[in-house]
């Protein structure tokens, strides 16, 4: 197929060349990349050629992509479709997707999820939108999702984006466990080989996974993980998960508390903990740790 792609940056760079190893001809511009081959999205549309033309819009979520899309509406045609995959808001995804059906423009949304490692082990693919959209860009998930499978057409618009939502959620709530064996097995007061056990657990283990491949990984290259700041920044996938939960009553405790854990690590200097500390010095007379 002929393909546009938006947004060249780690995900969208690689993306684009997985899909040209396969043969699809692919239009890539990104105003802030030197790799970018056209200077415009006009020109990336025009570039395009006759309808029906497929746009990938792969920039970040909230106002990169609503100003994409919106510049993308104005630019294609009746036949034509987008498929959005800046894990947005699976509320903005379904507005998005009803502007470009009062056009005739067909929308896709695309939850995409393989990192940096997606360009040569395939990507996960959740995509929303209707039977007839999703056909006219089947060739371009074929290619970039893994050959043993990785792609499902979850449902309507916005169900992509729902499912990548959920996914991430999960995400914090693996690694916050993972994170917090690490843990508790660094601070044991016996002696124990942390990385050796971990290791363990890669193979026929009921807690192996992709994930503890990458902590594994990680603490073979940096022994007790020196120099890596106790800070995690949390994407807006995370909370969207726990209000969507809160919004539909469903219970998302672990979800919520790994969550709430990322949000202690971004505060240098915790009120909360400061109170904490205060609360039991005064009724159990705790000694205070003096700071700033």
């Amino acid at each position: 197929m002929k393909i546009g792609m938006v947004g060249l940056g780690k995900m969208g760079g690689n993306m684009v060349e997985r899909l040209r190893r396969d043969g699809h001809d692919v239009v890539g511009f990104d105003a802030f990349s030197d790799a970018s081959e056209v200077e415009s999205l006009g020109a990336l549309v025009e570039a395009l050629g006759d309808s029906p033309r497929v746009v990938w819009s792969m920039v970040p979520s909230g106002d990169p992509t609503e100003e994409t899309v919106t510049a993308l509406l104005d630019l294609l045609g009746e036949g034509d479709l987008i498929i959005e995959g800046g894990n947005s808001n699976w509320r903005d995804s379904r507005r998005r997707s009803d502007a470009a059906a009062a056009r005739k423009i067909g929308y896709v949304d695309a939850g995409v999820s393989g990192g940096v490692w997606g360009l040569d082990n395939g990507y996960a693919l959740m995509v929303g939108g209707s039977d007839e959209h999703v056909a006219l860009a089947q060739p371009i998930f074929d290619t970039l999702s893994p050959d043993e499978g990785g792609f499902a057409h979850a449902g309507e618009a916005g169900a992509g984006h729902f499912t990548k939502m959920v996914h991430n959620g999960v995400e914090y709530a693996i690694m916050q466990a993972y994170a917090e064996g690490y843990e508790l097995l660094s601070k044991v007061d016996i002696e124990l080989d942390v990385l050796g056990g971990m290791k363990s657990w890669q193979h026929g283990s009921v807690v192996r996974s992709w994930l503890l491949d990458l902590l594994v990984k990680a603490l073979d290259e940096r022994p007790g993980l020196e120099g890596i700041a106790p800070y995690v920044s949390d994407s807006g996938e995370g909370r969207w998960t726990v209000e969507e939960a809160v919004t539909y009553g469903v219970p998302a405790n672990t979800i919520a508390a790994a969550l709430f854990a990322r949000f202690t690590s971004q505060e240098d200097d915790s009120p909360a903990m400061k109170a904490l500390a205060a609360m039991r010095n005064q009724f159990g007379g705790h000694a205070i740790k003096e700071g700033p």
